[in-house]
């Protein structure tokens, strides 16, 4: 499947480009440290390669092969539904590369604060973390952004929390919470930077610079789909304010980390399993 027209230039994603401004320049809170990364950490480079992945499935919707080779009125085996798990991969002389995608819903692994991090994130952390689990929920990490002039709404909080967990258990912990804090220190600066006329609110033509600048370069068609999503009147004022400016960013970001993880030759076209296609896209679709 693609994303984006093949070899058209000016769309799809690219490397980041550089950004001459920061959060403090706005009067955004603490930098990151020193080596910390203001998003989450990426497990491997883009475009490493990968094990292959085995002999390519019949198109979606083919009839498929026999079941097995004893003859007609063979019953298909109930222990292999649709969307399964795909065939193991050949040897190769390359390590194999972990899936990349999971159970959404599994369990988040305990975390503790970087080094370095600022003392005003902890505070902020510990005071939501009412229990001292060492784990905050959704409700409680809206109202620590809350404490910051940052009003978001629930489904921003969850895909805020699906992107920096990689899961849907609705937790965030130390480590999660500090790269989320930062990138969104970092995504402030940027709608600012673009909202030029300080309205609150960025038309389509902004959005494309600030997506671009984020690396991310959509088509037109694609714009206008997000800006109808995320303006709140509908697209009827064609601007997105910064909330849903938010939203609209993890969108964009998670789909398009997720899709370049197939897309290991950068060629803008990937192909999917069933099974983690419908793993991609859900978590977008019911944060």
């Amino acid at each position: 499947m693609s994303g984006y027209p093949y070899n058209q230039p000016g769309y799809g994603y690219g490397s980041q480009q550089p950004q001459p401004y920061s959060a403090s320049s706005y009067g955004g809170g603490p930098s990151p440290p020193p080596g910390q990364q203001p998003y989450a950490p990426v497990a491997t480079p883009y475009g490493a390669p990968s094990a292959p992945y085995g002999a390519p499935s019949a198109p979606y919707g083919s009839p498929s092969a026999p079941y097995s080779a004893s003859g007609p009125g063979v019953k298909p085996p109930k222990d292999k539904p649709y969307g399964g798990a795909p065939p193991q991969a050949t040897p190769s002389g390359y390590p194999p590369q972990a899936q990349s995608f999971g159970n959404p819903f599994g369990s988040l692994v305990p975390s503790a604060f970087p080094p370095g991090t600022d003392p005003s994130i902890v505070a902020c952390f510990q005071i939501a973390d009412q229990d001292g689990s060492g784990l905050i929920d959704d409700k409680e990490l809206q109202r620590a952004l809350s404490s910051y002039n940052q009003s978001f709404s629930l489904r921003t909080v969850h895909l805020l929390m699906f992107l920096f967990t990689n899961t849907n258990s609705r937790k965030i912990g130390p480590k999660e919470f500090t790269a989320l804090y930062y990138s969104l220190q970092n995504w402030r600066a940027i709608f600012e930077r673009f909202d030029r006329d300080r309205s609150g609110k960025i038309d389509t033509g902004e959005l494309r610079e600030a997506l671009l600048s984020l690396g991310f370069g959509v088509s037109p068609v694609v714009l206008e789909l997000l800006v109808s999503k995320f303006d709140k009147t509908g697209g009827k004022n064609a601007a997105i304010e910064y909330d849903n400016f938010i939203e609209c960013c993890l969108t964009v970001k998670g789909l398009t980390e997720k899709f370049k993880e197939k897309d290991t030759t950068y060629s803008g076209s990937a192909t999917f399993t069933y099974e983690s296609f419908m793993l991609t896209v859900l978590p977008f679709l019911i944060a």
